[in-house]
């Protein structure tokens, strides 16, 4: 059977390839390379050779089509993993590899094309406003004013603004507090324990600053004795509070206590 090519059709060997692949319906990883190599070779004899690049190219298929047939023939060879060599796997990774880049060139082609129909509108003003003056000339407003001047216009701005404030109720707001944190205490509270045997409650609380600080370490505190990681005594009512640590020397680690919420 005579078949008839043009050149011009493809842009190479691998693109005849596929060309092949497809006109035949055939599973691109698992080439009939007989077949195939039978129609490449009728193709490439059949062709008036003009370039003598292009002609190397298809030769140099050639002889590859021609070597993996041979190798098809002879009993397969076997990797380290056990499994039989396929000859075609080289082929069909150059084919997939120009495969997807012969695609992606179409979808660059459609974007160029798309974006020779689009008119990008050359920046332009109406012309009403176009002729638009501002109604104050700020240079020439300020043109015989000098710092002094400013200095004199700011403080008197400044104290026109204080006259507006209420000195009845200048001392109420709103005083938004930080959130205290009992996970954030307890973080606190065990890096202290790890590096004293023992200390005082009083003593912990000396670098606490507010009264729901006090509050919320002292509930830490209690956590820690529940789990055993703490243990209190106190040797008169009302007195100070000793606290022993079972954390003293150990290595850091995070504590496993967590909370979702905070105190405000």
């Amino acid at each position: 059977m005579n078949m008839q090519y043009k050149l011009e059709a493809f842009e190479g060997p691998l693109d005849l390839l596929l060309h092949l692949i497809d006109k035949n319906k055939v599973n691109i990883y698992d080439i009939p390379i007989v077949e195939i190599t039978r129609q490449y070779l009728e193709y490439i004899e059949g062709v008036e050779w003009k370039n003598l690049d292009s002609m190397s190219e298809f030769l140099v298929m050639a002889a590859t089509l021609v070597d993996i047939k041979s190798k098809m023939l002879l009993p397969a060879e076997i990797d380290e993993d056990g499994e039989e060599i396929d000859p075609r796997r080289e082929l069909v990774d150059q084919l997939l590899q120009y495969k997807m880049f012969k695609y992606i060139s179409f979808e660059l082609k459609d974007r160029q094309v798309d974006g020779e129909k689009i008119w990008i509108k050359d920046a332009s003003l109406p012309e009403e406003v176009a002729k638009y003056r501002e109604p104050v000339d700020v240079e020439a407003l300020c043109k015989d004013v000098d710092l002094t001047d400013l200095n004199r216009i700011f403080k008197e701005l400044m104290r026109r603004q204080e006259d507006k404030i209420d000195t009845a109720h200048a001392d109420f707001g709103r005083i938004k507090k930080d959130p205290v944190s009992v996970t954030d205490k307890l973080t606190k509270l065990t890096n202290f324990a790890r590096s004293h045997k023992s200390f005082s409650f009083s003593k912990m609380l000396s670098g606490e600053d507010t009264k729901m600080d006090i509050v919320v370490m002292f509930i830490a505190v209690l956590e820690m004795v529940k789990i055993g990681h703490l243990t209190v005594q106190q040797k008169d009512i009302f007195g100070d509070i000793t606290i022993a640590s079972n954390l003293y020397g150990k290595e850091d680690r995070q504590t496993e206590i967590t909370y979702a919420g905070t105190y405000e």
